[in-house]
Parts: structure tokens; sequence; C-alpha cells
């Protein structure tokens, strides 16, 4: 047997023990657990990895994939009736690794292209003579109910790193990847370990300004600020913000709709993740997106 594999089960075994006795008295809830756990990692009883491995499952055992996913607004396609240039085009703006081909219509995946088979014909120069189809992965496809926990085991124990999400009634609604989900799991433990007192999604920023993440959903939205915006096209208020933009947004880019304002804090290149929301005066308003 591997000395190092050895040495390293033994000490997993053994701090699950440590923590094991230390939860005897089994706690009544998700947070009476996590309090726990965090005064183990105090204690010396666990170590700050171990922590945050636990948390990080913790805090994504609740989450389904509609919660992270690329929404099909914001996907990046490639056509599969686009010409080499047009679709390499695509490929060179967006720096993504993986695209979906679509045929008539979103809802028509074909196939994955992944970027990197195009190298070797790039370098032959033999990028006008290829047959995309050929080149094609098969897709795979998720339910936007499932458990984030879940998608991740899929990923790593399938090796495959996207799937399309589909809704109940089989139309796709977005794409998710396994960074996605990773980057959730190391977020969702920096917002507890850096934001003890966060109230959701949304908190208090300034004396009239808050942080709002890009997720908080329009429902949540629309109680804490008093605004009506329809529900019906995008599940949170990333999706309308983009909308509004006219275009995914950078860090500091900023946007009026009704009477507040959206400053982009923080953004990739898939998505908006947090913003901050300031009220505006009523006498500067402009039409809102509800109206």
């Amino acid at each position: 047997m591997n000395d190092d594999a050895s040495t390293n089960g033994q000490d997993k075994r053994s701090w699950l023990d440590r923590l094991s006795f230390f939860l005897s008295d089994r706690p009544g809830t998700k947070e009476e657990l996590l309090e726990r756990i965090r005064q183990a990692e105090e204690d010396q009883i666990l170590d700050r990895e171990a922590l945050d491995t636990i948390e990080g499952a913790l805090q994504m055992s609740h989450m389904q994939v509609r919660d992270i996913m690329v929404p099909r607004p914001q996907m990046a396609v490639v056509k599969a009736d686009q010409s080499t240039q047009e679709f390499m085009q695509t490929i060179t703006e967006t720096s993504h690794s993986r695209f979906p081909v679509i045929g008539e219509s979103p809802d028509d995946v074909l196939g994955i292209l992944l970027a990197k088979d195009l190298l070797p014909l790039a370098f032959a120069k033999q990028m006008d003579n290829f047959d995309l189809n050929a080149m094609l992965r098969k897709p795979i496809f998720v339910p936007e109910s499932k458990r984030l926990s879940i998608l991740l085991n899929e990923f790593r124990t399938n090796r495959y790193h996207m799937a399309i999400v589909l809704d109940e009634y089989g139309g796709v609604t977005g794409l998710v990847t396994i960074e996605d989900v990773l980057e959730q799991i190391v977020g969702e433990i920096e917002d507890e370990t850096d934001a003890e007192e966060d109230d959701g999604n949304i908190r208090p920023f300034s004396d009239k300004g808050f942080l709002v993440k890009a997720l908080t959903t329009i429902e949540d939205f629309n109680e804490h600020f008093g605004t009506y915006y329809d529900e019906t096209e995008f599940d949170t208020i990333g999706g309308i913000i983009t909308q509004q933009f006219g275009h995914l947004p950078a860090k500091d880019e900023n946007i009026q709709v009704g009477d507040l304002n959206f400053l982009i804090l923080a953004a990739d290149n898939r998505r908006i993740r947090l913003m901050q929301v300031n009220p505006i005066s009523n006498d500067a308003n402009e039409p809102s997106p509800q109206s």
C-alpha cells in the first residue's frame, strides 16, 4: 500500500472521528450544524481545509442548476449554418473553450464544439475546408431542477465539463459548466466567511445604497425595493439588468432603470455577479421595464 495514501486516509478518518464525537448531540438545523463545525475549527478539531470542504458541501446541498446556470439569452453559441469566419469571430471574442452548436433554434442543440479541436486545422490552414458536424462532441442535457451536489458528482464521474439545461417541457433554458459549480462553492464559502451578518442576497451598503447579488430572484428584489419587475421572461434581477444594457456589462458600467441606478461591481465573461443599487430622485425617473 502507498504510504502517502495510507497516511492521508488515516488523517481523514481521524478528523471525521473527532468531528463525529463533537457532533454526537445532533444539531437541529443547518445553521446550528454550521455553527458547531466552525466552533470545531476554532477548537482545532478540524483544520481550515476540512472546514471549507464541509461548508462548501452544505451550502451547495440546497441549490439547483437553475440557480447558477448561464441563462439562454447569454449563451455564446455557434450556429451550424454560420461560415467559418462568422463562428471563429464568436470563439475569438468570447474566449470560451466550449460552445453549444445549434441548428434552426436554440432548442436544437446538435453538439458541443471544443475550441481546442480547431487548433490543428488552424495550424494546417484547413479552416475553410472541414466538416463541423464531424467535430462535435455529444451534448449532455440536465434538468434545471437538478441539485448542484449531484451535478458536480456527475461532472467528475463522467468527465464532461458542460451541460445544456432543460426546463420541464424540454426547452433549453441555459447551460452550466463544472467551473460554474466550483466557483459557486468558493463563492458561498467566501460569503459565509466574510459576511456573517449578510441578510440573504440583498444587504445595506451605504446610507441609501445596497449590495445586490445578480442571482437575486425578481420576487425578492420586488419585495425589497417595492418594484414590479416582470417575472415571466427572467428569473433573476441580473437577467433584467443585462437586457436593459443590451449587452453583457463589465465592471464599473452603470445604468438607470426607473428610479434605481445599477452599478456593476463584479462580472465575468458569462454573467453579472454583484451590483450596487442606489435609489435616485423621482424627478429623474425613466420608464421601467415593469410598466
